[in-house]
């Protein structure tokens, strides 16, 4: 097992190179950080002084050896814009993603989970199109127009919960739904797939044969071992939602890394930019190797094989 886990530290350390690499390159040829930091009336000799400052006249193999350097060392810059370090700035706001985060992966699970066992316990019948049809409308539904459509009718026409901002548990319920609400239903349709699958083996024909009880064969029997393409999604699902929550958000004013860099992003901020990149690979990196080493206790087959390697 420790051999199959030096490996994968290994694999993910190369991706996370390849990640900051490119991140490195975008930089520099997305144009000259320099003229950001200057006034519209700067003189040539201003920008070379910002330039030695920051280092940017040094060659590029040079800029991106103290590059690894800093990163390394935890030393993602400072902010263009801000003037603060990029590391408290992603600090400050990597929390509330999350919190959001955590909160749409529970979404994903109950009700993805749920209506995959519902439809696949009742095959054929209203409650496996019913399942479906929300599954399918759950895929098909922009985030965007979702978010809106919630603060319309529940923040606005019905004033239930607030339509945006960071507080409690009120705030978390809308952005939370729309970004898992989407995963959901990828789920949904995949423990349907894999449960229905499970059911049709011999050995849960055998235990209802000895008369285990329905509820038994279900859930010691047939949803573990349905368990691991689920699994996989719900892991690839989490690191999704902390990279990509930018849009959900930003419409709900939610105060996590996403509405970050795409302020950012409209700021020119490339640093910010930049460590949130950085960051965001780094956390899912993280969660898709806790998922491969989860398989081994949800699937001793699998443990055995990592032995053995």
């Amino acid at each position: 097992m420790s051999g199959y886990l030096v490996r994968r530290l290994a694999l993910s350390a190369t991706a996370m190179l390849g990640v900051i690499t490119i991140v490195f390159v975008l930089l520099h040829v997305s144009g000259d950080p320099a003229s950001l930091l200057v006034t519209q009336d700067a003189t040539r000799q201003d920008m070379e002084r910002i330039r030695q400052a920051y280092g940017l006249d040094r060659p590029l193999s040079v800029q991106y050896a103290r590059f690894i350097a800093r990163v390394a060392r935890g030393d993602l810059g400072y902010s263009y814009r801000q003037g603060l370090p990029v590391t408290e700035l992603i600090a400050d706001h990597l929390g509330a993603t999350f919190e959001l985060a955590l909160a749409s992966l529970a979404v994903a699970i109950l009700l993805g989970v749920a209506l995959g066992m519902a439809a696949a316990t009742r095959r054929g019948s209203g409650v496996d199109t019913a399942a479906m049809t929300v599954a399918l409308l759950g895929t098909s539904m922009p985030s965007f127009w979702l978010g809106l459509l919630l603060i319309i009718v529940f923040g606005v026409k019905l004033g239930w919960l607030p339509i945006s901002g960071y507080g409690g548990w009120d705030h978390l319920v809308m952005p939370a739904f729309v970004l898992g609400g989407f995963y959901a239903a990828q789920v949904s349709r995949l423990t349907r797939t894999s449960l229905l699958e499970v059911l049709a083996q011999d050995y849960i024909r055998t235990g209802r044969a000895k008369g285990l009880r329905d509820r038994v064969v279900l859930f010691k029997h047939a949803l573990r071992n349905a368990a691991l393409p689920v699994l996989t999604v719900l892991g690839l699902s989490f690191g999704q939602m902390l990279g990509g929550a930018l849009i959900v958000e930003s419409i709900f004013a939610w105060p996590g890394m996403g509405r970050l860099a795409v302020q950012a992003v409209l700021g020119r901020d490339f640093p910010v930019v930049q460590g949130a990149t950085i960051v965001g690979a780094a956390v899912f990196l993280a969660v898709n190797l806790t998922v491969d080493l989860v398989y081994g206790w949800v699937d001793p087959r699998l443990r055995s094989a990592a032995q053995r390697a």
